[in-house]
């Protein structure tokens, strides 16, 4: 593991793929950053951070054997090991919001953004951004569901090795993406997820809102939701989400 530290960046992640673009990277390096200007969330969204406060990374990972049609395992994976990690802490009602949020008690405290790098059929390597509330306490208005580890137990944390804790928790699960057993990541995710089997209001695209239950994720990693005429829609990335 080699970690490049950074006091202010625009985005941890935009640094890494520039890196990797330009030259051969060691498997799991990773950039952090104190501050992150322009840090990126899922499909463009920003993601707000107090300086000093946050573990702001990226880490990145090279495959030789992973296919296309089974990157969903990749988000399982580090959607996983996120989890097991802040679950050391003790946080309270820890959930995994489809696709890749970690929920505290029906709160955000962490982001994940992963971006890949394909070439024919494979991909050949990942940019893995993770964001995680940790010392912050007090967040802007406009983002009322937010909370960090601090705020939740009371205790201010060391970022430096919470760091370590998410690169072995990210060495141990992706080992798994590429196993013959890998269809245990998806039945560890799906039993993780935020709201599932839980009559729930949502909000599609075209701002309709409608009664469903989280059951589930389809091969290709859409969020399966069954209405209460008992069929089932799939939703991809900001095509539906939580009332």
């Amino acid at each position: 593991m080699k970690i490049i530290k950074l006091d202010a960046i625009d985005s941890t992640n935009s640094f890494l793929k520039e890196m990797a673009q330009k030259t051969p990277l060691q498997n799991y390096t990773v950039v952090t950053a104190s501050v992150q200007k322009k840090g990126k969330g899922q499909m463009g969204a920003g993601w707000v951070s107090e300086p000093h406060k946050n573990l702001l990374c990226s880490v990145f990972v090279a495959f030789d054997t992973l296919l296309v049609k089974d990157q969903v395992f990749l988000n399982y994976a580090v959607s996983i090991a996120v989890y097991n990690v802040l679950k050391e802490y003790e946080l309270p009602k820890l959930q995994i919001k489809w696709p890749n949020d970690i929920m505290s008690d029906a709160k955000k405290i962490s982001g994940i953004l992963i971006e890949n790098i394909i070439q024919s059929r494979y991909v050949r390597s990942t940019v893995i951004g993770i964001g995680i509330n940790v010392n912050q306490v007090k967040f802007p208005q406009n983002l009322p569901n937010a909370t960090s580890i601090k705020k939740s137990i009371h205790q201010e944390i060391d970022i430096d090795i919470l760091l370590q804790k998410i690169v072995i928790a990210l060495e141990s699960t992706l080992k798994l993406v590429t196993a013959s057993n890998k269809q245990i990541l998806e039945s560890r995710y799906i039993e993780l997820l935020y709201k599932k089997n839980t009559p729930t209001m949502f909000r599609d695209d075209e701002d309709v809102l409608f009664m469903g239950m989280v059951i589930g994720v389809s091969s290709v990693g859409k969020l399966q939701v069954q209405l209460e005429d008992d069929s089932v829609r799939e939703f991809g990335i900001k095509e539906v989400s939580f009332a």
